[in-house]
């Protein structure tokens, strides 16, 4: 018999690390863009669609938890350089996306800067647990 209340142990994880000196506002928005990626290039990490009690449907969600880290600007540069060096699967927000106004937009002011120049606010990463930690090593959880 298996107890669906027992709590999952995930091998993978589903990090976001957001500089630590960003607005209220801008961290919440960081965020959700960030892990919207995710389930479009990482199927694996979207659960089932959920239904209420009256069968009313709502989208499907991560089926893990999203971990939320914060950092100065030279750890995201650090964690950054990792996760391109292993591979890592990743999404990144930069303080440029703040000026624009539509995704089209956003993807260029990305394309427009080097990596080694990118003023990131913001990043997320999908991956094997330990290499993950490995990548976010000396980031806090988010107050």
């Amino acid at each position: 018999m298996t107890d669906d209340n027992a709590p999952v142990r995930f091998d993978t994880k589903i990090a976001v690390l957001l500089r630590d000196d960003l607005e209220t506002w801008q961290r919440l928005n960081v965020t959700a863009f960030l892990v919207s990626g995710l389930g479009t290039q990482v199927p694996e990490v979207i659960g089932e669609p959920y239904a209420d009690a009256d069968d009313t449907p709502y989208l499907p969600m991560f089926r893990q938890p999203v971990l939320v880290f914060a950092g100065p600007k030279e750890l995201l540069t650090a964690a950054h350089t990792k996760a391109v060096n292993r591979g890592a699967t990743m999404a990144v927000f930069t303080s440029d996306l703040f000026a624009t106004g539509h995704d089209k937009a956003n993807r260029a002011a990305v394309r427009a800067v080097r990596r080694d120049g990118m003023d990131l606010v913001g990043l997320a990463v999908y991956g094997p647990r330990n290499a993950v930690d490995k990548i976010l090593k000396g980031a806090s959880m988010h107050p």
